[in-house]
């Protein structure tokens, strides 16, 4: 009895796939700090050399918090967005059976493939005032291409993916008796969804939200072509830095960059915060 339970330790540690717990945490330490850590550490540095002052005073340019308040602000619309409309899509595809889903299914996929310019060239196309929509929208008063709203439509062309790929599998590993259940004892389609469905979806919609919020924010391409990029206007923080650095001002273009990067690593520690207590939630 004695040598049984002596060998158990034994052969889990010979089933063992991957290297012991020093040498994979070696490896991801390793792996993380030269593609994630230094470079990052690299924009913090450079902007170090303004100093505390000059990096405030870069940070406090009406211009430059112009441009981080229309980046934040639309990528957040644009997450929050696609956060209900995306969990919407994943819903259809995985309850219901209809032809042609394969199809629509992929085309999910096409932001994810297709070169962010030529989306941000066929979104202005549609939506500019000659388009097939904006000549119909701009009679009414709603003008999308060169405005806020056209950097809406650019982050969420970008950014519906992630939710989608994100809620889709957890749906369909869902637990559908816990829905009969609850139809069983009464509840309405809507109370089913409010507290069965939703609750359990929550983590995933969140951590959809996080990855759209943060391609949002740092989205270049799609974006340009649409916004316009009149300075306190529709002028994103990203193609401010682009400025910066072809007027060879390489501190302030890195102080701009630490700015992003601070607030993006503030929004998610938000939003994982939230998950895991969430996920703490449920598994009571």
């Amino acid at each position: 009895m004695g040598a049984g339970v002596q060998s158990l330790p034994r052969a889990r540690r010979q089933r063992r796939v991957l290297p012991g717990f020093g040498v994979g945490m070696g490896i991801t330490l390793f792996w993380l700090g030269l593609i994630v850590l230094i470079p990052l550490a690299g924009v913090f540095l450079r902007a170090a050399g303004l100093g505390v002052d000059g990096i405030w005073r870069i940070w406090s340019e009406p211009r430059v918090l112009s441009a981080l308040r229309l980046s934040f602000g639309t990528a957040f619309a644009a997450a929050a967005f696609n956060t209900l409309m995306g969990t919407w899509v994943a819903w259809v595809f995985v309850r219901y059976r209809f032809p042609g889903r394969r199809l629509f299914d992929a085309m999910i996929d096409l932001p994810f493939a297709l070169p962010t310019a030529v989306a941000g060239i066929a979104l202005t196309a549609l939506y500019g005032g000659q388009g097939w929509v904006g000549r119909w929208l701009e009679p009414l008063g709603l003008k999308v291409a060169y405005t806020p709203v056209g950097i809406v439509v650019a982050l969420v062309f970008v950014g519906l993916p992630f939710v989608v790929r994100i809620v889709q599998p957890v749906l369909a590993e869902a637990e559908r008796e816990l829905e009969e259940a609850a139809a069983t004892l009464g509840a309405s389609r809507w109370q089913t969804i409010v507290r069965v469905v939703v609750p359990a979806l929550w983590p995933a919609m969140l951590t959809g939200f996080a990855l759209a919020f943060a391609r949002g924010v740092g989205e270049y391409g799609s974006v340009i072509f649409i916004a316009g990029n009149l300075p306190f206007a529709t002028e994103i923080a990203p193609l401010l830095i682009t400025i910066r650095l072809d007027e060879f001002d390489y501190a302030g273009a890195t102080a701009i960059a630490a700015a992003m990067l601070l607030l993006s690593f503030l929004v998610l520690l938000l939003v994982n915060s939230l998950q895991a207590r969430l996920q703490r939630r449920g598994a009571r």
